[in-house]
């Protein structure tokens, strides 16, 4: 199998791959907490609005879209500006071929460039795949929130997991940046 490309995703271009992408994890399994699985013009509003401030990325070979990532705002609250939420999906017939890997170092690199000091993983357990990637990675288990969601007729746990992206200093950080623009087409 060839390995994937890694591009900034584009709202129209990618819209529709990134939903179908998705919406196993919603509607087949516990992996996303949604109910419903959202359609394109819903996951272009998500890429046009979390690109404006996070790096949203996907993997393509030969045309087509195998998976996506994401960094967005961890919390609301000002002093959690520099921490991030992750996630990385992949289309089912690409598991286990480091799109995935290759998506999150990706990620962590721009996120890096921009500023932000740690990335945060929320996974729904159990989940060994997931949880194999992140620890790969170098993320550590910080955390669960016990019965935290209900899906598919039973309570959910999430586990938490933190990847230290910059050494923390003695001084305040600098601003975080805005996501680097696209390389022009072509």
């Amino acid at each position: 199998m060839s390995p994937a490309t890694i591009r900034d995703a584009d709202p129209q271009r990618d819209a529709a791959a990134c939903a179908a992408i998705y919406a196993p994890s919603v509607e087949g399994g516990v992996t996303s907490f949604e109910e419903r699985a959202p359609g394109a013009a819903e996951f272009a509003q998500r890429i046009a609005a979390i690109t404006a401030t996070h790096p949203w990325l996907v993997a393509e070979d030969g045309g087509e879209v195998v998976g996506y990532a994401y960094a967005c705002r961890h919390r609301e609250r000002a002093a959690y500006r520099w921490a991030v939420d992750v996630s990385v999906y992949v289309t089912a017939t690409r598991h286990g071929q480091g799109v995935g890997r290759g998506l999150y170092e990706a990620l962590f690199e721009r996120l890096r460039r921009q500023g932000f000091q740690v990335a945060c993983a929320g996974i729904t357990l159990p989940n060994e795949a997931s949880i194999a990637l992140h620890e790969r990675l170098g993320f550590l288990a910080v955390g669960a929130n016990r019965r935290i969601g209900w899906k598919q007729g039973a309570w959910r746990d999430v586990g938490w997991w933190q990847l230290v992206l910059v050494p923390a200093g003695e001084d305040p950080p600098p601003e975080p940046l805005p996501p680097e623009p696209p390389p022009p087409p072509g």
